[in-house]
């Protein structure tokens, strides 16, 4: 590997960074970042296309012949926590580190696969044709993202997500329910003997979401977990509630089909049960495929995740990797390590060089 393109490669990729921290990118408000990114690619003479604030290319010696490996990561992001103490929009570095709202999720990810797809942007005679792609609210599984732009790349064998995994191997991660539950009453005046409380009747079925156990336990994902995340009830302090409303997040592995766990919950609960979706589905990357065992090679660990990404769109095999650490994430003052940055895209070439 050649160093000094490597240094050339990180010090492009730590500016662009920067400028993408500098710019809010809220999901579905990512105009700005989807700007400097197309930019960013036509300042290299690549023609860069966009779908709404999606924006992807393919390498120069792009042949429909030939097996393509997708590059991809968002760069939308959350809204700045609360206690932020550091402006969340100025990239500021200190001690190894550059702060910054999506610098870890999943700025730093982002703009190493960028790096990457440089690196192999204008080679010949690969055995692999190369997208990168930038994609939008990857933060909210919005329909404007990567599932809205996928039909329009073409055949894609397999992918590397960009999500902060320290480099590691997430080969598998938990697909996710949401249901908003209602338990009913009957409303009366709470200084009389009248009524039926949502509140304490809802208590039995709370109380199985929280102790629940599915049977079936995944070797990389451990069990399903429930988790009640959100409760409301209530009009006023002397009226027997009359509705109890909740919200459940079911976090599923790949046991399980998301239709499974919301048949299991029906047969338990008494309330009324509607899941928000059922599309965020457990996916998993089968271990002989040979972006594992090059990674394997390369000593990397593998691991399933607990956390969701746009794996979940799609239908072919995808390996999440990236740099940065997944418990920074949607944190106070985010950060990444700027050497992770560097080894990030030093892995990935080392990675993808084992099969081009």
């Amino acid at each position: 590997m050649n160093n000094l393109d490597i240094d050339s490669l990180y010090a492009d990729a730590v500016g662009l960074l920067k400028q993408l921290i500098a710019t809010p990118s809220f999901s579905k408000e990512e105009q700005g970042s989807a700007g400097i990114i197309q930019h960013y690619l036509q300042s290299h003479n690549i023609k860069a296309e966009r779908l709404m604030n999606n924006v992807w290319c393919k390498n120069l010696y792009y042949d429909e012949s030939k097996p393509t490996i997708l590059l991809n990561s968002h760069h939308d992001t959350v809204k700045p926590n609360p206690a932020y103490t550091k402006d969340p929009f100025c990239s500021q570095e200190a001690d190894g580190k550059l702060y910054g709202l999506g610098s870890n999720d999943a700025g730093g990810c982002l703009v190493s696969l960028l790096a990457t797809f440089l690196y192999f942007y204008n080679q010949s005679g690969l055995k692999y044709n190369f997208i990168f792609a930038a994609t939008a609210e990857e933060e909210i599984s919005g329909a404007n993202g990567i599932s809205a732009l996928l039909p329009h790349l073409g055949k894609v064998d397999c992918a590397i997500v960009g999500e902060p995994t320290l480099m590691d191997m997430a080969i598998a991660e938990k697909g996710l329910v949401v249901l908003d539950c209602e338990t009913k009453g009957v409303a009366g005046h709470a200084a009389r003997n009248e009524g039926e409380n949502a509140i304490l009747k809802s208590l039995k079925d709370i109380k199985w979401f929280a102790s629940y156990q599915f049977e079936k336990v995944s070797e990389l994902l451990g069990p399903v977990k429930m988790s009640l995340t959100m409760i409301n009830a209530g009009s006023q302090h002397n009226v027997v509630p009359v509705s109890c409303k909740y919200t459940v997040d079911i976090r599923v592995n790949e046991c399980y089909t998301n239709e499974e766990i919301i048949e299991v919950v029906e047969k338990h609960v008494a309330c009324t049960v509607v899941p928000r979706s059922l599309r965020l589905r457990s996916t998993s990357i089968d271990e002989q495929h040979p972006l594992i065992q090059a990674g394997l090679q390369l000593g990397k660990k593998l691991f399933g995740s607990s956390t969701l990404s746009d794996k979940v769109f799609m239908t072919f095999p995808a390996l999440k990797m990236g740099p940065g650490d997944s418990a920074r994430s949607h944190t106070a003052d985010e950060f990444i390590y700027l050497h992770e940055v560097k080894a990030g895209i030093e892995t990935y070439i080392q990675l993808l060089n084992q099969l081009v």
